[in-house]
């Protein structure tokens, strides 16, 4: 699974020393399109923001550079909405607070820098946003078209002391408290309140639909069997840590959502067993150990998307 936190570090890495030494200015910011993506227009303060940006990193920063990169953003946010996949707003103001007290300074202040470079706070969260789904997006893509054959699962196993490895097997259900995207800075606390105290009320898996028919806007969701590996990042620790039958509750883009855990148990069949393998040779390619599928399919995945876009350059 490509680390999305590690290669945002990596990234922003030169624009963290350049931020604060101030070595660039400011960006002016024009209103005409430069480009229109499946009708998303990309317009020249856009491609100042970004040039500001790429002189923070130290890299090519002329306009073409930045356009064709804002042009590939853009094909992976739509993606990313395309398929229900982006992480939530939470989720971003929380890397940007981490990114600004890594560089020991408080996100005013990060905020404030970002302006007098010209990069603004919102065009570095809309690219922090895109780094942190779109990796989602290809893992969901190509992620199970590497299976394991019988053979390599009995190679695999005869390496392992012909031990099947062990893993925790999941039933789960996605509760969502729904928040319309109108009203979401209105009423998230209300809602995260709720859903907060609808936990302790749970009364299992199999009541849970008659249970949120009592509330409003509430699903519910069946996950279905979910092995360890197959838990998305942004849930794993909190199901992992959940104590009793619900996970703590996370700000989605749907609204607040917690898990229900209907069931766990160990095991050890062969699917468990290729998910484990798989995550092992997930774990040794973003250690540099087995090449970089992941960016190989990251390309193959962005260079269908422009193949099949609507891209007008103005």
């Amino acid at each position: 699974m490509i680390d999305a936190k590690k290669a945002i570090t990596a990234f922003l890495a030169g624009a963290a020393i350049a931020l604060l030494t101030g070595l660039a200015g400011p960006a002016l910011a024009a209103s005409g399109v430069q480009a229109v993506v499946n009708g998303t227009a990309i317009t020249s303060g856009d491609v100042a923001k970004r040039q500001a940006f790429l002189r923070l990193q130290h890299t090519k920063a002329d306009a073409k550079t930045a356009t064709e990169q804002l042009i590939d953003e853009t094909l992976k946010r739509q993606e990313v909405a395309r398929v229900h996949m982006s992480v939530s707003q939470q989720d971003v103001d929380a890397s940007f607070a981490r990114f600004s007290a890594g560089n020991k300074l408080s996100v005013e202040q990060m905020s404030q820098i970002l302006d007098r470079a010209g990069v603004g706070v919102d065009h570095f969260k809309g690219f922090i946003a895109v780094q942190m789904s779109w990796p989602r997006v290809v893992n969901a893509r190509y992620g199970s078209t590497s299976r394991l054959s019988n053979y390599d699962l009995v190679s695999r196993m005869m390496q392992n002391n012909k031990q099947k490895p062990v893993t925790t097997e999941y039933m789960l259900q996605q509760i969502i408290f729904v928040i319309p995207e109108a009203k979401r800075g209105a009423i998230t606390g209300k809602r995260k309140g709720e859903a907060e105290a609808s936990r302790s009320k749970f009364p299992g898996c199999d009541q849970a639909k008659t249970f949120a028919a009592t509330m409003r806007d509430v699903s519910v969701r069946d996950l279905g069997r979910m092995l360890a590996p197959e838990i998305p990042p942004d849930w794993k620790s909190l199901v992992e840590q959940a104590k009793g039958n619900t996970t703590g509750t996370r700000v989605t883009e749907k609204g607040v959502e917690y898990l229900a855990i209907c069931s766990q148990r160990q095991v050890s069949d062969d699917q468990a067993a290729e998910m484990v393998f798989r995550q092992e040779d997930l774990d040794k390619s973003k250690a540099g150990k087995n090449g970089p599928p992941e960016n190989e399919n990251s390309k193959k995945y962005l260079d269908e998307l422009r193949k099949k876009a609507q891209i007008a350059y103005r």
